[in-house]
């Protein structure tokens, strides 16, 4: 497998472990905290002991696990959150969740995939998806549990209407599937947070940015990232200039 169709594959794969053990987990009266630490130490492990075989140069950065330093001194670093929306993934019935997987050299992502385990969908940047139509009035992405003054300030300005989701994984997918045209963020969140939506997003011809227009850049030495703007390019110049 090239990169591309290995990061497509661990993220599915992640996904359908997370699948089955979600369904055998239902019914054994778990707290959803429960669940979800089963859900994230069960893809967590399957992600990096598949990357042990198949790229045992490389190094990987995941929320799982200690942060190794040596990757600073590596060209190539794998960015992975297992789970991305532990908490959903927790809530029977929710598919708003994510498995993210990213390939990342000299601070470049080169290769990524997002895969939405509980709709049966993996987006990945080969083949990448098409560029989505943008819709009008466009529709502004945010959180179901902590809905962003950002958000509602975007879309009034762009007279858009608003859509809540959960996961920053299905955020940002809906913007890839075009079910959502802006995808803004700024109150931070981690590499492996982003890392494969943005790549994907990338590849299929989306904006991404910081929200000042300025290049996002991976395997840093401090993983937070401040703020981040996801979008259809017709809405870029807009999105930035609010």
């Amino acid at each position: 497998m090239n990169d591309h169709q290995l990061a497509a594959w661990l993220a599915s794969e992640a996904g359908k472990l997370l699948v089955d053990l979600r369904e055998e987990l239902s019914g054994q009266r778990l707290a959803p905290f429960a669940v979800g630490s089963r859900g994230d130490a069960a893809a967590h492990d399957f992600i990096a002991n598949a990357l042990h075989r198949h790229r045992p140069e490389d190094m990987v950065l995941s929320e799982e696990s200690m942060d190794d330093r040596r990757r600073l001194e590596h060209r190539r670093v794998w960015i992975v959150d297992p789970l991305d929306g532990t908490r959903e993934f927790s809530i029977p019935g929710r598919t708003d969740w994510a498995v993210h997987v990213a390939l990342v050299a000299d601070g470049v992502p080169v290769a990524a995939a997002v895969s939405l385990p509980a709709q049966g969908i993996t987006l990945a940047t080969e083949p990448s998806s098409p560029t989505p139509v943008a819709a009008n009035p466009p529709r502004v992405i945010t959180s179901r549990s902590r809905p962003g003054r950002l958000a509602r300030h975007i879309a009034d300005n762009l007279g858009a209407t608003i859509i809540q989701l959960g996961s920053a994984g299905a955020k940002a997918a809906a913007v890839i599937r075009g079910e959502a045209e802006v995808y803004a963020h700024a109150s931070g969140l981690h590499e492996w947070d982003l890392c494969a939506p943005a790549a994907v997003a990338a590849a299929a011809g989306l904006h991404v940015s910081h929200l000042n227009g300025a290049e996002l850049r991976f395997n840093q030495s401090d993983t937070y990232i401040s703020d981040f703007v996801i979008c259809h390019p017709n809405l870029a110049a807009a999105v930035i200039a609010r």
